[in-house]
């Protein structure tokens, strides 16, 4: 049984490497903007994202103040299965996101799909900045 913990945990990392060096594959959702995680107040008009706690939290030189996170104001670029594409400021963290998912202003989502879709699967995302 320890071994399974130690082998999900090494797993998880790798995946959130990854993530931090090329992106990610995930869902894409939608939520209610304000005070975000690195600080920063935003709207729901706001073209913005919250990436997944994980990457989140272990992007190179993140310490224990979100604040300060490396990851805060970088650009990415979300894309659905359908080729439909939207760029986004990271300026939040998103605690129920599996890695790999984002979580989007609802301005931003509906550049992608209509708000009634809920959930998107299958987004790619890449750090552009």
């Amino acid at each position: 049984m320890r071994f399974s913990t130690v082998f999900v945990t090494v797993v998880s990392a790798a995946a959130a490497a990854l993530a931090q060096s090329t992106g990610g594959t995930g869902d894409a959702t939608f939520y209610e903007a304000g005070l975000g995680a690195c600080g920063i107040f935003n709207t729901d008009a706001d073209f913005i994202v919250a990436i997944d706690a994980q990457t989140f939290d272990n992007f190179p030189g993140a310490t224990g103040n979100p604040n300060t996170n490396p990851i805060c104001n970088k650009q990415i670029t979300a894309t659905t299965t359908d080729g439909k594409s939207v760029t986004l400021a990271v300026t939040d963290r998103c605690a129920g996101c599996a890695v790999g998912s984002i979580d989007l202003t609802p301005t931003a989502f509906q550049q992608l799909a209509s708000l009634d879709v809920g959930r998107l699967h299958g987004v790619t995302w890449q750090l552009t900045g």
